[in-house]
């Protein structure tokens, strides 16, 4: 079956770097929609990277800058480099896949994007 294992998420302090991994199994980077969401206590999920099976990448405006989603294809890993993190990156993590498009459903939020799977996620916490 299909899986999705995210792993790299830790304790920083404000301004370091973290690289989260989400080792894939019975996906094609090829035909699906890849991407990172997060989801801080007490809020919403939020979609932080998106990554279409055409190359294009779609990232937040909060982290845009900072954040950079990649792929290897050879490994079947998504990654998501983060740096110059700050406190309110505080939150759990997650890899998400869709078959189809990386397509939102909402004109003013283009990571509004519904994703079919998820991984159990991996917790970031930055300190101040």
């Amino acid at each position: 079956g299909r899986e999705l294992v995210e792993s790299g998420g830790g304790s920083v302090q404000a301004g370091g770097s973290l690289r989260l991994s989400c080792l894939t199994s019975g996906y094609s980077f090829l035909t699906y929609c890849m991407g990172w969401f997060r989801q801080a206590p007490g809020k919403e999920r939020e979609g932080v990277a998106l990554l279409d099976s055409d190359g294009t990448t779609t990232i937040a405006d909060s982290v845009k800058g900072r954040f950079t989603i990649s792929r290897d294809n050879a490994k079947n890993t998504l990654s998501l480099q983060m740096n110059s993190l700050k406190p309110e990156d505080t939150a759990m993590y997650y890899c998400a896949a869709d078959p189809a498009n990386c397509e939102s459903d909402d004109d003013a939020d283009p990571l509004s994007v519904f994703m079919d799977d998820w991984g159990k996620g991996t917790l970031v916490t930055i300190s101040s």
